[in-house]
């Protein structure tokens, strides 16, 4: 059965521009069979757009806000391991290092019991879809079958994503890596040739590749990975960078100039020597990047995923996202469960908000982020760092219908919650009528929860209901 055409009316937020939120009252945007947006006309009604799209009554789902009810696009999480969500909050005072082998590597080699994979992946997804996220770059396993299985869930569960097998040879426990690069190629071209099957036109799911992080892929490794790429252009890849200075400092020991052909030491020229830092290439944290690493980084194209919830929790430290958009690196959010402790986009833009207000706090004022700019990373910017800016985002025709119903509870004279059914949760953002639009989203960003997302929807199909 075809899906139906769907109109939606009323109150419309979006990212215009890096600093600038567009509001858009009074809208009927309409929306194909496809899930792509065929209309935005203001001052207008669902009757008046159905007639001009030759749509008849009996064939268009019609939704309509309510008072302090938004749409906004759906989020776009541009960096989470999905198999790590079982351990979100157990991050201890162990460094990245430590907490790697101590909980991170036990609990991902025990996702290879399918039953286990399972039960993980599916809430991890219902979870992230809760709060709004329509769009996951996810690292699965180093498991083949694992990986599948996620990318089977996602198409099911109708999330978009990217899904990646991940790769790492050594700096691992005997129990969990590749057996040598060799293996860890061919594993890698069967799940990739696994999810292009499922999903042929890439509507949904992608495979992308994922070298863990420079520390855990041997050379050999690396260089079958860039040339992979090389062979694949229209594959994204995804790893980690500068996230820790020990860490850093471990890339230079295993990999010398000498024996990478590299311009200089640093993290980012590693992944540069081996093929790896491309237009398509996703880099999570970035914390410690210098100046040479960001310009080279802007230069070839690559895209920063900024995980202030884990760099916090971790103690990685505070990137610098003011001035990575300065030096023209484009830059999204990512909630990095397990090493951050929410699936909520919405938390990630909010610790974005307040990190850079620590940035600014150690001299360099301009480094603060605004509502608009942290919900700009959230959507728009989230979707260029996973090269999905012209199909999602934002609402306008021709893009899909990723989206979220936003509702927040209104306040009446008696300082109760008005229009709520018994039973109802009445979130933790409360509007008393006085308010401008832009406090009105402010107060979402810092205050808004699970709660406040009533209806998600990917591609025009609606993926989660708030009950």
């Amino acid at each position: 059965m075809a899906a139906r055409s769907k109109i939606f009316v009323g109150t419309f937020v979006h990212s215009k521009t890096l600093g600038e939120l567009e509001y858009l009252h009074d809208t009927v945007v309409a929306v194909d069979g496809s899930g792509k947006i065929v209309a935005v006309e203001s001052n207008s009604s669902a009757d008046a757009v159905s007639q001009k799209l030759g749509w008849t009554t009996d064939e268009v789902d019609v939704t309509t806000t309510k008072t302090a009810q938004f749409f906004f696009p759906g989020f776009i999480d541009t960096h989470l391991h999905a198999s790590q969500y079982p351990n979100v909050g157990i991050f201890g005072n162990s460094t990245l290092l430590d907490w790697l082998n101590t909980y991170t590597f036990p609990l991902e080699a025990s996702l290879k019991d399918p039953a286990k994979a399972r039960k993980v992946y599916s809430r991890v997804i219902r979870k992230t879809l809760a709060h709004g996220t329509t769009t996951a770059a996810y690292y699965a396993t180093v498991d083949v079958a694992s990986t599948n299985l996620l990318a089977d869930l996602c198409l099911q569960a109708g999330q978009r994503a990217l899904v990646g097998r991940v790769c790492m040879d050594q700096l691992s426990p005997a129990y969990y890596r590749d057996e040598s690069p060799e293996a860890a190629l061919a594993a890698t071209r069967e799940s990739i040739a696994y999810i292009e099957s499922i999903d042929p036109g890439r509507e949904i799911v992608r495979p992308v590749l994922t070298p863990r992080f420079a520390p855990s892929c041997s050379a050999p490794l690396m260089r079958g990975l860039g040339g992979l790429a090389k062979e694949r252009p229209d594959l994204p890849i995804q790893t980690h960078i500068s996230e820790n200075k020990n860490e850093i400092a471990l890339v230079r020991e295993l990999f010398p100039p000498e024996s990478t052909g590299a311009q200089d030491d640093s993290y980012s020229g590693v992944y540069d020597a081996f093929g790896l830092l491309t237009d398509r290439t996703i880099l999570a944290h970035g914390v410690h990047l210098s100046e040479s690493e960001a310009e080279l980084i802007a230069k070839r194209g690559a895209k920063v995923s900024h995980c202030p919830c884990s760099n916090s929790a971790i103690t990685s430290g505070a990137a610098r996202v003011r001035w990575l958009l300065e030096k023209g690196v484009c830059c999204g959010l990512g909630t990095d469960m397990s090493g951050g402790y929410s699936p909520s986009v919405l938390e990630a833009a909010r610790l974005a908000a307040l990190v850079s207000r620590h940035v600014a706090m150690g001299g360099d004022d301009k480094a603060k982020l605004t509502v608009e700019e942290v919900l700009y990373l959230a959507t728009r910017g989230g979707a260029e760092v996973v090269g999905l800016q012209q199909r999602v985002g934002a609402f306008a025709v021709g893009m899909d219908w990723d989206a979220q119903l936003v509702g927040l509870s209104t306040v009446d004279a008696q300082g109760e919650v008005e229009g709520i059914a018994e039973g109802e949760e009445d979130g933790n953002v409360d509007v008393f009528g006085w308010e401008s639009w832009p406090d009105i989203v402010a107060k979402w960003v810092y205050n808004g929860d699970d709660r406040n997302t009533r209806k998600v929807w990917v591609k025009g199909r609606l993926v989660h209901e708030r009950k």
